[in-house]
């Protein structure tokens, strides 16, 4: 009951907030919302940012009756290391309850944490393209059941390129182990994230991307296409972008979600 609970509350949150903003007869927003919507299509933007999101997948398990919801908060910092280079920590640190899979009782608690860090040129190449290269670490912080009890550390890059309203390019790692209880499953995964994105003058984005992982050692695949809609507005003196999205999972390992999933985030922005 649950299960049902949360899927129900959390498809209809999703899909209204996602209705709302691409529907919505809003006044347009100042330029400063679709300069801010712009560098939050970038992940390596000199743009200091709260993102907080939730993600709910189901149909979980050997008899697909399970379910997840993973809060993920994912502060982005950018540091100037000085008139040329920006140093940007990202960092993804997931909160994860999950209900009925393969039969056992829901639990909770925290998952292991991504950090990346990305070394990249303030301006642009010749060519209009963004860029950067740096290191991803994997550390075991998750409760029982959420951790890998592993450290894994591993190269990452980032390209992307802005034109007009749209922002296109590419995340790329590959993490593998390199410490931790040696009776776990060894690390050894690439991670793909391909995007695109159109912002309008009036501060919406509208996104597309896969998060694809491929683990090398068992050679499963897991392959999510997203469509995400998000909009930056003011509430008061804080500037949030609010934004819900639509999830399917086109591969999956066999105990993996599939089908639909769902989203919804709301990212605080810090300007300089």
């Amino acid at each position: 009951m649950k299960s049902l609970y949360y899927r129900a509350t959390l498809k209809k949150l999703s899909l209204a907030l996602l209705t709302t903003l691409l529907v919505s007869p809003a006044a347009l927003a100042e330029a400063t919302k679709e300069e801010l919507a712009k560098k939050l299509a970038n992940p390596i933007a000199n743009l200091i940012s709260l993102p907080m999101q939730i993600n709910y997948d189901q149909n979980i398990g050997a008899d697909d009756k399970g379910s997840r919801i993973t809060m993920n908060i994912q502060p982005v910092a950018p540091i100037n290391i000085n008139d040329d280079w920006l140093l940007v920590s990202r960092t993804i640190l997931p909160l994860i309850q999950q209900n009925d899979i393969n039969g056992q009782s829901s639990s909770s608690g925290l998952g292991d944490t991504t950090q990346s860090l990305f070394l990249s040129p303030k301006a642009k190449s010749s060519d209009g393209w963004t860029w950067g290269v740096g290191g991803a670490f994997l550390l075991p912080t998750g409760a029982d059941k959420f951790t890998t009890d592993k450290w894994a550390a591993g190269p990452t890059a980032i390209a992307l390129k802005q034109s007009g309203p749209w922002t296109y390019g590419g995340l790329a790692n590959h993490l593998v182990s390199v410490a931790g209880d040696s009776d776990r499953a060894d690390i050894n995964n690439t991670f793909l994230q391909p995007f695109v994105s159109y912002t309008t003058k009036a501060a919406i984005s509208l996104s597309l991307n896969t998060e694809a992982t491929y683990n090398w050692e068992s050679e499963e695949l897991t392959l999510p296409l997203t469509f995400n809609a998000s909009k930056v507005l003011r509430f008061g003196t804080q500037l949030v972008s609010l934004g819900a999205g639509l999830r399917y999972y086109v591969q999956s390992p066999d105990n993996g979600p599939e089908g639909m999933a769902y989203r919804v985030q709301a990212t605080f922005i810090f300007p300089k």
